[in-house]
């Protein structure tokens, strides 16, 4: 039974319990004790931007006379192109040393691509006042005129052989004390040490773990093990300057847990690897590593990214990393310091210069590649813009190069609303739903919960989706390698044809992308299909566990078993994999922010008997649960709504998710009638009410709250939440967060 569950009311005390609010079940937003006051957040904010032209070029031979044509640039282009930077050197003077890339993606289109590094100075856009340019100054050419590289070069016969981006990749740079840099590169991967003028000190260091497929060194037949372009994106130095910590910016080839990426320790002194090794985990496979800065002795900053642009963009996070603090699971610990997609400019920084650049302020760019934290705190950011590919902000138009400066400023909390909002699916109205963008997002428009439905795959993995049925969801009708697999089953007493979850591996899962479930309602959405992959229940904790509230909580995970007895039936239980997961990711307690919730009762129960998180009835308008109705038992969910039922369930839940029509159902005109005494009947016995679905669409929306006769139209959704709540409801579950939380918070 749960313990908390049934307020021991006195009889003479009956009026005064129901009116006072109920038992928190969502843990409470605020959690500070009374007296002390609300706690302190870190809001980044935007204090200063530079950017470059994307058209500039430097002095320099004709550049792209093989780069593939985009955004109405082709070449060859009359002198070096700065292609944005892929990593930066604080200067200490208010300049910094910058490197662009390997030019134009590849060695086969890079050979007139002279490999550089710019001494930079961004005239800083700030609150009061500036240019908001960087000055391109002089620069290093990278060089290897002592022939230090035993392998052919583009420049071979020339004297001063210099570099080019057919020979390396370099995307990562660190300044020794003696005024050296160290620079990672992915071609090999190797390691170059070139002094301050850019001439090469010694051969390139190969990598001890592999080669990629680029690697001038690799043999007839010989496997390679790091993927191209999937070397040291990232690398950063300890403040001695003895050691580098250069990272695999994607997992090896043969590694099985492809969310691993290794950091690596360099002895500059030794000459050589360390041997010491330390693992860090991804959000998803595909996600990649961007860039490192070390902070302290053990600490560094690392970019975790996404490989969308624009709006699309889903994973542009600076994480601080703890090389001492190792989890159960083998990985480092990270605790999110930025997340790029939502950094505050109450300046209004660069308004008007495209996608992300009003107030919130992000970088939704591809190739989020640097971070440098400067000697007063603050960050700067920049990108490498993948001249002239990327468009993140402007459509048809390259991305200019673009240094950021934020301020991690310490804030009171808001406080936090009384009422619970809950992303459905995430944020569904904006994002197709079940998929990390779709939560993302909602988080970002400051959801107390992230919702994902779980259904099971055939090799019993938990992943995010509405139905176990996916025709509607994903592109699988798409695949040819899966028409065998349509199927007509019988679920919950229902006959349904498609393609089912239970019938695919997680590995085949991950091959399909998802898609907007109501795009006639939505088509806004459909500009996303076909981008994102099926979310394990797992990614979603790593998620949420990974990230923050707005009022400086953690996000919660409000997971709903889909058809537990129809998954019974078929060997796959979801009961014992859902626990197993919240176990290993530390979220299996009672003050875990997690609330888990079905349309059945029987699993309710047994999960009551198996854990201490919360738990939650949901109740539908009509019909019955189904393990009910397979038992032969009456009971309807009408039944679970009187104060009778409401007292049965409490005996096992913390609180009912409810149908919106049984707490205010609509009058023949679809307006809105009189509240029902659920909302007062469920409190009465300690339960929490939470109502679902709050949508912004005519179509769902009571006839007051409509705002035309067009369905799709939105309406006036804030005006219908307003009603339920005043009637006493808890919290909501809701398509469109950032509208429910500006309403109740």
């Amino acid at each position: 039974m749960r313990r908390t569950s049934v307020l021991p009311v006195l009889a003479a005390a009956l009026t005064v319990a129901l009116l006072a609010p109920a038992p928190a079940l969502a843990g409470g937003r605020d959690d500070a004790p009374a007296g002390q006051g609300r706690h302190q957040v870190t809001v980044p904010t935007l204090v200063g931007r530079a950017t470059l032209s994307a058209d500039f070029l430097a002095p320099g031979p004709p550049s792209g006379a093989l780069a593939t044509a985009a955004n109405g640039r082709q070449g060859p282009f009359a002198g070096q192109v700065v292609p944005g930077f892929s990593g930066m050197v604080d200067a200490g003077d208010g300049t910094f040393w910058a490197l662009p890339d390997n030019g134009f993606g590849s060695k086969a289109n890079s050979a007139d691509f002279l490999l550089r590094i710019y001494h930079v100075t961004p005239r800083w856009q700030t609150a009061g006042g500036g240019e908001g340019a960087i000055a391109v100054g002089d620069f290093l050419s990278l060089s290897d005129p002592d022939h230090r590289i035993d392998f052919p070069i583009v420049n071979d016969a020339t004297p001063d052989r210099l570099l080019t981006g057919a020979d390396f990749d370099v995307e990562s740079i660190v300044r020794a004390k003696d005024g050296s840099f160290w620079i990672g590169e992915e071609f090999g991967p190797f390691l170059l040490h070139v002094d301050r003028t850019g001439r090469l000190l010694a051969a390139p260091v190969p990598f001890p773990d592999g080669k990629s497929p680029q690697n001038p060194y690799l043999q007839p037949g010989e496997t390679p093990r790091v993927r191209a372009s999937r070397g040291f994106e990232a690398m950063a130095g300890s403040r001695d300057g003895r050691f580098l910590y250069p990272i695999t910016e994607g997992a090896f080839v043969d590694d099985p847990v492809q969310r691993r990426r290794t950091i690596y320790e360099y002895d500059t002194t030794a000459g050589a690897y360390t041997g010491r090794t330390w693992a860090y985990q991804t959000h998803q496979d595909a996600n990649v590593v961007g860039d490192a800065f070390m902070t302290g002795r053990h600490e560094l900053l690392l970019i975790e990214r996404d490989d969308f642009q624009g709006a699309a963009s889903v994973m542009k996070r600076v994480y601080r990393v703890d090389l001492d603090t190792t989890g159960t699971d083998g990985f480092v610990e990270k605790t999110l310091v930025m997340d790029a997609l939502k950094i505050a400019n109450p300046d209004h920084l660069g308004a008007g210069d495209g996608y992300g650049t009003d107030d919130p302020f992000s970088l939704p760019v591809q190739s989020f590649e640097t971070v440098v934290q400067l000697r007063d705190g603050r960050l700067l950011i920049a990108n490498d813009n993948n001249y002239p590919g990327n468009a993140a902000r402007v459509a048809g138009t390259p991305d200019d190069t673009e240094m950021d400066l934020v301020d991690l400023r310490q804030v009171r909390a808001p406080r936090a609303g009384d009422v619970t909002v809950i992303g459905h699916r995430g944020a569904s109205g904006y994002r197709p739903e079940h998929t990390l963008a779709s939560y993302e997002t909602a988080i970002l428009q400051c959801a107390d919960y992230i919702e994902p439905d779980l259904v099971s795959t055939k090799d019993g993995v938990l992943v995010a989706r509405h139905e176990n049925e996916i025709s509607g969801t994903t592109d699988v009708a798409d695949h040819p390698e899966f028409a065998a697999r349509k199927a007509t089953k019988v679920v919950d007493g229902h006959s349904v044809t498609g393609w089912f979850t239970e019938d695919f591996t997680l590995a085949e899962l991950k091959t399909l992308r998802a898609k907007e479930r109501l795009p006639a309602v939505r088509p806004a959405n459909t500009a996303f299909d076909g981008l994102y992959e099926i979310p394990t229940f797992d990614e979603v904790l790593d998620l949420a566990r990974h990230s923050t509230t707005c009022d400086g909580q953690p996000v919660g995970v409000y997971p709903e078993t889909k058809h537990p007895t129809y998954f019974d039936s078929v060997g796959l239980s979801l009961e014992e994999p859902l626990l197993a997961q919240l176990r290993a990711n530390g979220l299996d307690d009672r003050r875990s922010p997690v609330i888990i919730q079905s349309f059945e009762t029987g699993n309710l129960r047994q999960l009551d008997r198996l854990t201490r998180v919360r738990l939650v009835q949901l109740v539908d308008c009509s019909g019955a649960p189904y393990d009910l109705v397979a038992a032969g038992d009456p009971r309807t969910y009408r039944d679970l709504v009187t104060r009778a039922g409401l007292a049965q369930v409490a005996g096992y839940a913390d609180g009912v998710g409810l149908c919106k029509d049984l707490m205010i159902p609509r009058n023949a005109d679809a307006t809105l009638s009189t509240p029902t005494p659920v909302i007062r009947d469920a409190h009465r016995v300690g339960l929490e009410v939470h109502g679902w679905t709050f949508r912004r669409e005519n179509q769902f929306l009571p006839a007051d709250f409509r705002s035309s006769t067009d369905p799709n139209a939105v309406g006036d959704l804030a005006g219908e939440i307003r009603v339920f709540v005043r009637a006493g409801m808890d919290g909501l579950f809701s398509d469109n967060p950032d509208v429910a939380a500006a309403t109740v918070g």
